[in-house]
């Protein structure tokens, strides 16, 4: 996980506003038995024989052939925590295949002394990497759980059990950018390093060479190379090649309660760890909520969207098999189905290519410079509130609005899209400047949602108070041209005070 850091008033009366609020969602029973969606799945990848394309795959190292002797091939994963759908693994085993060798499956694990470094992150995570430890002895792949960054650990561990090649997943983020330039200047040099995007349907490198404007300027460019990259997947399927030693099973439990976490921040119920459970609830949005999504995505009170994000950050989940699942069946919901695939595909992938192609992702030296201009020129302007870190993290401001949002984050680990862009923004509008606003925000996401510490947070936050992948507006104090949200306008799109009665706390 990525190790990057980041007065009180009295409640305000509700802005007169014409409301055209959305006829409240009835609960819905499902039409499918629980369960059908992982048989079509497992029928799916049964069906094809593809191999990983070789666009989607990249050399970190020079040296790019196997050395003579080699006794196995290695998947250090790091962002792609699943078996099946995860295109990194398949190149790996279809090399140990070729090769007739083992085939080793690595996480580094490395806890940052950080107040980001919570229970409910690392819980989930490991619970996640519990399942494929699982699926790992059944398919007669080697799992190794090693303690430390993956430049000190990997390389006598590669030397330990004479491995050949090195394969991992990709990250735009500047620490697993790190660990990886770390790992190849320890890494013997005979040893290729492999890196697959197993994360992004279109491979980031491919779908852009540079950083893009917006997502105007990525879309064309993404969808004109979906035919070639949204595939079906082949099965990882039981390796025929075993490695002559045993691992000592890891005791999940016990490595949990030996990290140094904030406990504080706690494990949410709503959302269970594991490709399983990610595919149940992908199951759920299509059975019940994906006819809604077109219709009702911007309603906070309205159950219409996937819910997918905690399983597709943790990478228990793929993007590609959401899409893949929800074009084949959602078809009479074409309505929902395009916009789905704009936000989980478009929009999705526009953030890993600003993180990657921008030094600057999570500080406002990485906003266009017409937008560093604005929201420099409207610095010192006067703030009608002014409210600290503290405030803002207990959800004490004058907007209950915003409170309700902070608490469903700080309780549940998520808050509704719509809504954490009207969120970040008022940081910005409630502190003392961009720079503070953009900190506060990107620590109380990166600590309390399950999706945080993510590309889709930093540019989420970035697009809120730097105008990110936006254009200029009308000038207003504050703001300057940034887009502008406040409660009138949330009034006219959904129930507020339903929402606010429902998760304002009186105390947090």
């Amino acid at each position: 996980m990525p190790s990057d850091k980041r007065k009180t008033a009295s409640k305000a009366k509700a802005p007169e506003a014409k409301k055209q609020k959305l006829v409240p969602l009835k609960e819905e029973k499902r039409a499918n038995p629980e369960g059908w969606l992982q048989k079509a799945v497992s029928n799916q990848r049964g069906a094809t024989d593809l191999k990983c394309n070789p666009k989607r795959i990249r050399f970190i190292s020079d040296a790019q052939k196997m050395k003579q002797g080699s006794e196995g091939i290695l998947y250090w994963m790091g962002r792609d925590h699943r078996l099946q759908d995860n295109w990194a693994l398949v190149h790996a085993q279809q090399l140990a295949v070729e090769e007739k060798l083992p085939l080793h499956i690595c996480v580094c694990l490395l806890v940052p002394k950080s107040e980001l470094s919570t229970l409910r992150h690392y819980g989930f995570m490991l619970k996640g990497l519990e399942e494929v430890a699982k699926e790992c002895e059944a398919l007669d792949i080697q799992f190794h759980l090693l303690r430390g960054a993956p430049g000190e650990v990997l390389p006598g561990f590669v030397s330990e059990h004479g491995l050949g090649v090195l394969v991992t997943d990709f990250s735009p983020l500047r620490g697993p950018i790190q660990a990886l330039e770390n790992l190849k200047k320890s890494l013997p040099e005979d040893i290729p390093l492999i890196q697959v995007d197993a994360h992004n349907i279109v491979p980031c490198w491919v779908a852009s060479i540079k950083l893009e404007y917006s997502a105007r300027t990525i879309r064309g460019k993404i969808t004109k190379l979906l035919p070639e990259f949204l595939t079906d997947f082949p099965v990882v399927g039981k390796h025929g090649y075993k490695a002559t030693g045993t691992t000592k099973p890891v005791d999940w439990d016990e490595v949990l309660g030996s990290l140094q976490l904030d406990g504080t921040v706690g494990e949410v119920d709503w959302a269970k760890p594991g490709t399983a459970a990610g595919t149940a609830m992908l199951e759920s949005f299509i059975d019940l909520r994906l006819k809604h999504f077109g219709t009702h995505r911007n309603d906070p009170n309205s159950a219409a969207l996937s819910q997918l994000s905690p399983w597709i950050r943790f990478g228990h989940l793929s993007a590609q098999r959401a899409a893949l699942q929800v074009q084949r069946f959602g078809k009479k919901f074409s309505q929902s189905v395009a916009p789905f695939i704009e936000e989980l595909v478009v929009r999705r992938e526009l953030t890993d290519n600003y993180c990657f192609y921008n030094d600057n992702y999570d500080n406002v030296k990485g906003a266009y410079e017409w937008a560093q201009k604005t929201l420099k020129d409207h610095a010192k302007d006067k703030r009608e509130y002014v409210y600290t870190q503290g405030d803002l993290e207990e959800a004490q401001t004058h907007d209950n609005l915003w409170n309700g949002a902070q608490y469903q984050m700080v309780t549940e680990g998520k808050m509704h899209g719509f809504l954490r862009m009207y969120w970040a923004k008022k940081i910005l509008e409630w502190t003392s400047s961009p720079e503070q606003a953009l900190s506060i925000a990107l620590y109380l996401n990166d600590r309390y949602s399950l999706d945080g510490q993510d590309p889709n947070g930093f540019v989420g936050c970035m697009w809120s108070i730097c105008g990110i992948h936006d254009r200029g507006w009308g000038e207003r104090a504050v703001f300057g041209k940034i887009r502008f949200m406040n409660y009138k306008g949330c009034l006219r799109k959904f129930d507020v005070a339903r929402f606010e009665t429902k998760y304002c706390p009186k105390k947090l």
